[in-house]
């Protein structure tokens, strides 16, 4: 097993060649990589299930399918090489050139297409890249990384330009961060702190916790089905999935009504709710990781609580919010809470509140067709996505149908102790270098510019 410093003196030599490349030879390199994973979905998919015993193997599949189309084509014909842009207002003109080489740490919930995506980015701006994988998917992680290499080697690219830790651990891990020339950290929160402690630049993410706002002007029929479609994707391990239904008082029980009729189990009584709460957060700690990822039926089981056969989704009712109630924070497996509000504004204000308790900065869902109120959240949330009308597991990652950049990084800007507030993209790995030629109009007189 090669050790971190060998892996960084070969990401080195390799990057060194990588840096000559045109902006055709990357893109090339950057499309086979998104379309090994699209042609091999499926088994792609099962290796990762049976690895980690996690998530869902059609949802798997899908992910697969998803993230390699639409993060390439988000990428096909963008500038990352040379001359980026020439403002001829200003003078400007910036200048790609590559950060060097990219530590990326990988979660368990996404040991595939994470790995894909920061190398399709990395690749793209001209860097190497060593993966961190976690240790219960080294092997799905380390075929994919071979499988990448022997595409690099098919085109003629150094195979050392994508390297992975074979035998990952803690301390591998945080050597290799502090080795390198910048860091994406997708995972825990212990691990994301260690990226931004390691004395690099990082970019890393903040805990999911997705509140969802049910408007008054929709059509629960059309919009329900959206949130627990989101809500039961891959048994709910995207930081990006549907955590809460926050629901007008006086349409409360219809909205649980037809939850109930599109396969939701809904638990309103306190026996039962503390019995899901102590499976879920144990003693009111962490998340149990027996329910990480599992199925609705498994969730059940840890609980004591038998559900009916076909459930898809359990909702928990809560009449309390934020930090006074556990089952407000982020739960990763198919489990929401329900709340109710009287004001639109009462609703931002409880999403705000379990935004505080765990999740700020990330994700907020709202299913409204008022503008001014999809203004209002906006404006007020502690957010870095307000994802409209779209199922948030599969949309705030970036879609076909949404502006959102396709990516398997979402930062949660400084409320989540993050870097960035947007969605890692290919332009967070490359250094700009501008230009500055004269400006030729006559420059501003003094009165002019202290005019009112």
């Amino acid at each position: 097993m090669s050790t971190v410093s060998e892996l960084v003196e070969r990401a080195r030599a390799a990057q060194a060649v990588l840096e000559g490349y045109s902006q055709e030879q990357v893109d090339t390199l950057v499309r086979a990589i998104g379309k090994f994973v699209y042609d091999n979905a499926e088994d792609l998919a099962k290796r990762a299930v049976e690895e980690s015993g996690m998530g869902v193997y059609e949802d798997k599949v899908a992910k697969c399918y998803g993230k390699s189309k639409n993060i390439w084509n988000s990428l096909k014909g963008k500038k990352s090489v040379g001359i980026l842009e020439v403002n001829e207002e200003t003078g400007i003109m910036k200048v790609g050139k590559p950060k060097g080489i990219v530590a990326a740490v990988t979660p368990v919930t996404n040991p595939v297409v994470t790995p894909m995506c920061n190398a399709m980015f990395a690749i793209k701006g001209r860097n190497a890249i060593i993966i961190a994988p976690h240790p219960k998917t080294k092997k799905v992680n380390k075929y994919v990384v071979d499988c990448f290499r022997d595409i690099l080697v098919k085109l003629g690219a150094p195979a050392d330009a994508i390297q992975t830790i074979e035998e990952p651990s803690l301390d591998l891990t945080d050597e290799l961060m502090a080795s390198v020339d910048t860091v994406i950290a997708t995972g825990g929160g212990s691990m994301v702190k260690a990226a931004y402690s390691s004395g690099k630049p990082a970019l890393g993410v903040g805990p999911g916790n997705v509140q969802t706002i049910l408007d008054r002007d929709i059509d629960l029929e059309v919009e329900i089905p959206k949130v627990i479609a989101g809500r039961i994707f891959d048994n709910g391990i995207i930081c990006s999935g549907e955590q809460s239904i926050i629901a007008p008082r006086e349409q409360y029980d219809e909205i649980i009504d037809i939850f109930v009729k599109n396969g939701a189990f809904y638990v309103d009584n306190e026996e039962d709710l503390a019995k899901f709460r102590e499976a879920i957060f144990p003693g009111g700690g962490p998340i149990s990781r027996k329910i990480v990822g599992q199925s609705v039926q498994t969730v059940a089981k840890l609980a004591g609580v038998a559900v009916p056969e076909g459930t898809k989704v359990i909702i928990l009712k809560a009449d309390k919010h934020g930090k006074e109630e556990q089952l407000c924070r982020e739960k990763m497996c198919p489990c929401m809470v329900a709340l109710k509000y009287d004001t639109f504004e009462d609703a931002v204000q409880i999403a705000k509140d379990n935004l505080l308790f765990e999740g700020a900065g990330h994700t907020t869902s709202l299913h409204s067709n008022n503008m001014d109120h999809i203004r209002y959240a906006g404006e007020v949330l502690p957010i870095s996505r307000l994802i409209v009308n779209q199922p948030s597991s599969t949309g705030a990652g970036g879609a076909l149908n949404n502006g959102f950049s396709p990516t398997t990084t979402l930062g949660c800007g400084s409320w989540g102790g993050n870097s960035i507030s947007e969605n890692l993209n290919y332009t967070h790995l490359i250094n700009i270098s501008q230009i500055g030629l004269p400006i030729t109009k006559k420059a501003p007189t003094d009165e002019e510019i202290w005019a009112e």
